[in-house]
């Protein structure tokens, strides 16, 4: 579980933290200069990205798309990103995680520019699969690249930069979107609404690709620093080798999938939802967006406390239903401001519970088992959450958001209840199990 805490100490005697002296920080964690190469192309791919999905369903609104559109375009980049995992995996074993990265920068780009300019409604579709696979890429070679060019002192606190800025350049991203249009005004260069987007995406686009000289410089070592004289472990031949479910997992993996419908049947619409239901303008909405990423911060520090005073599995519960208690409330109130207000509770309780979603599969899951674990339910939630991105932008084309809310809310209650029945009888039960066999065999030898 990769933490978010920025204060994280070199060694026991280390008083150094990242809020008191950043720089001095940073140098004490001795990161390689290959680290800081691919902290560049992270920060710019991050950068440019973070503000082309904020703004571009937006800018689908703004060209008369409604949301049953976007719901098809939004599933079809999920599926695009399912299916291009396993393939961009078995790529980075063959030919390294590097080419893959060149790869990704300069389609996820090209696809990018392709999706504003082309806005055939079947074109949209179609790039957004391709979209969907380029950039599925991102994340098989991310966490292994900074594995690689880190070692085990340093490895979490290189993670916790990398999220935190790209946490911190999202929440400036928004701001710039949303004030924009008025510097432009200020200044005397007037455009339509469409246009000022069209050309954000575009730049956003260019910003991620400057990454691309980053990691054109990027050298990585055959094993990361810490790998030496460490002996590898044979690897399972054939592609379902372990794909056996668990008891745990058989419980654990439809609830997860139910919880991710309900982020994917929401999630996506969150903006268009603000500036067409309730009218909220552009600048308000990016001053939001940028809100939410600090909260979703803070939150996910305090999620421990949480953890550690009811029990994790008893906090997970409480935030979901929290968050569903508050979607509710969303689609019953027409006020601006309380719809903000419980926008953005709803935003932190969802962010709240889903690091203890992973952490509590982990724990479950025994570790010679958790790469299958993580495939599967990242597998379930994708499949899921393209149904569910599809289906909500239908729904609220047909009946409104105020119609639709509140079943997205109940389930998500639902959910809260399963978790606590199906899921809770099970906790330990594995991790036992297996215990007691290797127990058994040590006292058979």
């Amino acid at each position: 579980m990769i933490e978010l805490s920025l204060q994280e100490e070199i060694n026991p005697d280390s008083t150094l933290s990242f809020w008191r002296n950043p720089i001095a920080w940073a140098r004490a964690q001795d990161l390689s200069r290959g680290y800081w190469t691919f902290f560049a192309a992270a920060f710019f791919f991050d950068a440019g990205f973070s503000v082309y999905v904020f703004l571009f369903n937006l800018y689908l609104l703004d060209v008369h798309f409604n949301e049953r559109a976007m719901g098809l375009i939004g599933g079809a980049m999920t599926l695009g990103g399912l299916l291009g995992t396993l393939p961009a995996g078995t790529l980075s074993k063959r030919f390294g995680v590097r080419p893959l990265l060149i790869i990704c920068f300069v389609f996820s780009s090209f696809m990018g520019v392709l999706r504003a300019i082309w806005l055939w409604p079947p074109a949209q579709i179609a790039l957004a699969l391709l979209a969907g696979l380029s950039m599925s890429s991102w994340g098989v070679c991310f966490l292994p690249t900074v594995a690689r060019l880190t070692t085990e002192k340093n490895r979490t606190s290189a993670f916790s930069l990398i999220f935190s800025v790209s946490i911190g350049t999202s929440a400036l991203g928004g701001i710039i979107c949303g004030y924009l249009p008025r510097w432009m005004s200020a200044v005397g260069w007037w455009m339509h609404a469409a246009e000022i987007k069209r050309l954000i995406l575009l730049a956003s686009c260019f910003i991620a690709l400057i990454g691309l000289a980053p990691v054109l410089r990027l050298h990585l070592p055959a094993d990361s620093p810490d790998a030496s004289g460490m002996k590898r472990c044979p690897q399972p031949d054939g592609w379902f080798t372990g794909w056996k479910l668990s008891p745990f997992l058989k419980r654990y993996l439809p609830c997860m999938a139910l919880w991710s419908a309900i982020l994917a049947g929401f999630n996506p619409f969150a903006n268009v939802y603000l500036s067409n239901d309730l009218h909220v303008p552009l600048t308000q909405i990016g001053l939001i967006f940028s809100i939410s990423q600090i909260v979703q911060l803070v939150m996910g520090l305090i999620l421990p406390i949480l953890a550690r005073t009811a029990g994790l599995l008893n906090g997970i519960v409480a935030t979901q239903a929290a968050a569903a208690i508050t979607l509710f409330a969303l689609a019953g109130t027409r006020n601006r401001n309380v719809a903000i207000a419980l926008y953005l509770g709803f935003s932190a309780m969802q962010w709240m519970s889903s690091p203890g979603l992973y952490n509590l599969l982990m724990n479950e899951t025994p570790d010679q088992q958790r790469s299958t674990a993580a495939a599967m339910t990242m597998f379930c939630n994708a499949v899921v959450g393209s149904l569910a991105t599809a289906l909500a932008g239908s729904l609220f084309t047909r009946y409104g958001y105020s119609a639709v809310l509140p079943g997205i809310a109940g389930l998500a209650l639902l959910v809260a209840l399963l978790f606590r029945t199906m899921v809770a009888p099970q906790v330990g039960s594995d991790v036992v199990r297996l215990n007691v066999r290797q127990d058994k065999k040590e006292m058979a030898r």
